[in-house]
């Protein structure tokens, strides 16, 4: 399980340190960061605890609420960052686990944001 998140916000779960039996990677982000700290979490927590991982089968709970124009959390990625993500997931899928992949939408709650995000996901998951 790999999860980027903005950190504190509720249910106060998923600090750095928190990695279960070690098949945890949390790596929050703080309240304004936006694509970049994003992108640098991913790289340097999220793909090489993937890679670790060796995932027989990934699987994204694509949460877009990171949006900046959302209202629940206060970070501000666009769209290109959620296509971006999706993309380097795809890679590790295709490295690790042939290819198999599976995508549900979690949240976002801001329509504009949520369809930009959504659209910008899927067609990175149809066109590669």
């Amino acid at each position: 399980y790999a999860s980027t998140h903005q950190m504190p916000l509720f249910p106060g779960t998923g600090a750095r340190d928190e990695v279960g039996a070690g098949n945890i990677v949390n790596a929050p982000l703080r309240s304004g960061d936006g694509g970049e700290e994003f992108r640098e979490a991913f790289l340097t927590r999220v793909l090489p605890g993937l890679v670790a991982f060796q995932p027989e089968l990934v699987i994204i709970s694509a949460g877009f609420d990171a949006h900046h124009r959302d209202p629940l959390a206060s970070l501000q990625l666009v769209e290109d960052d959620f296509d971006w993500a999706t993309g380097k997931l795809m890679e590790i899928a295709d490295r690790h686990a042939g290819g198999k992949l599976v995508s549900l939408l979690e949240g976002g709650y801001d329509l504009v944001g949520l369809g930009k995000s959504v659209s910008a996901h899927v067609k990175r998951l149809m066109l590669g």
